[in-house]
């Protein structure tokens, strides 16, 4: 059984009111008023599992706060508050003073405050719990995906991916994949762009498949993507090239960029986006009815994305 199969199984209690939203996306919706909805997300960042042993302060902070603001940008809701629950193995002034600094410096880069939390003593473990808001029915789903839909991706993926298999090889990544993986950047100010151009919307945390296919399965439809559009770096393309191995892109994770289903009639719009927030969007497939992901490639290699079970 994987996490998500667990958390189906045990967890998803479906006891919510209509206009609300629980298990199954990026982050959960409670309505406020007629108005407006919360948006919630939790994540948990365990030493050895999501950062290595070593990993700066500063670097964790950040990376803690960015993927729980990332799953806020995959709602197009916009940050708000957000709570703290910090396991350390000691007491370290000079630990905790990086990790508190850049922790603010983020948080205020993305207008989000920290209103409380929990610290407790034991192995190294970050759990952040992230608070936005959203016009009612106009966050983004999973669920709403259509067949002739174009699939996006923002920016590029690989880098983190590939910088993590280099750290388990005993080998140096380059600063840049490094940057990839220590800091990532949630795609808020995107995410709050496509609200209302965009159908479907996932943030790219386990690999671009297994998030896409949970479009596909809350959406009930297929994809077809063309591996050749998958936006890359140049180290990323260097390294599939030499090793004509995918799944690197397809299935790494820990990116943080959007993925993302636009109707034809809203392309221009999204070109308008494009523009306005300089920012590279890769169309890599489109929304099919039939179901599971087709590849327009010869490499038909399964790619397995990390699962905690």
């Amino acid at each position: 059984m994987n996490e998500f199969d667990l958390i189906e199984k045990y967890f998803n209690w479906k006891n919510l009111n209509s206009n609300d939203l629980g298990i199954g996306d990026d982050c959960a919706l409670v309505s406020i008023d007629a108005h407006q909805q919360i948006a919630t997300s939790v994540d948990t960042l365990i030493e050895g599992v999501h950062f290595p042993k070593g990993t700066s302060a500063s670097d964790i902070a950040h990376k803690a706060l960015a993927v729980n603001l990332s799953d806020l940008a995959a709602m197009g809701a916009t940050p708000k508050y957000f709570t703290l629950a910090l396991t350390l193995p000691e007491f370290d002034e000079s630990w905790l003073l990086d990790f508190s600094s850049t922790l603010r410096v983020l948080a205020n880069q993305y207008q989000i405050t920290l209103v409380g939390g929990d610290t407790t003593k034991g192995a190294l473990s970050i759990t952040l719990n992230v608070t936005g808001t959203i016009s009612q029915g106009r966050a983004l789903l999973r669920s709403a995906a259509q067949a002739g839909d174009h699939i996006f991706v923002s920016n590029s993926i690989g880098d983190a991916a590939l910088a993590w298999r280099q750290i388990q090889q005993k080998l140096t990544p380059s600063d840049q994949l490094l940057q990839h993986f220590n800091t990532p950047n949630p795609q808020v100010e995107l995410g709050c762009a496509l609200v209302g151009v965009a159908n479907a919307c996932i943030d790219i945390s386990d690999g671009l498949e297994q998030d896409l296919g949970h479009i596909l399965k809350r959406s009930n439809v297929g994809a077809r993507i063309d591996l050749s559009q998958i936006p890359l770096n140049k180290e990323v393309q260097s390294y599939i090239q030499k090793t004509q191995d995918w799944c690197v892109a397809l299935a790494g994770g820990d990116d943080y960029e959007l993925c993302f289903s636009v109707a034809p009639e809203n392309l221009e719009k999204l070109k308008a986006i494009e523009k306005n927030l300089k920012i590279k969007l890769s169309e890599i497939g489109v929304i099919t009815q039939n179901k599971g992901i087709e590849r327009v490639d010869d490499f038909d290699k399964k790619c397995q994305s990390y699962q905690h079970f």
